[in-house]
């Protein structure tokens, strides 16, 4: 009997096969030798926003937000994806 997976679980998924495929991928980048496959595994792109501080007067906050996603990363993402339509 197949039960349904809230969406908590797919997002964590999602993060987590993101995050293995980053590092994957930069492990890979640095096994390589110097060349157009290193800097295919190595280039990231960079999403977000910078850190910004918000001062209240009593409490201050730095809030930011950035991802780093390489090719694997991407792999990584696609790959958790699937795994879960199986599940879902």
């Amino acid at each position: 009997m197949r039960t349904r997976l809230s969406m908590a679980w797919i997002l964590v998924a999602i993060v987590l096969g993101a995050v293995i495929g980053s590092a994957l991928g930069e492990v890979i980048g640095f096994a390589l030798p110097d060349g157009v496959v290193q800097q295919f595994f190595t280039k990231t792109a960079h999403i977000g926003f910078d850190p910004f501080q918000l001062n209240l007067g009593i409490i201050s906050l730095t809030l930011g937000f950035y991802f780093r996603l390489n090719v694997i990363g991407v792999i990584g993402i696609l790959l958790a994806a699937y795994i879960f339509r199986w599940y879902a």
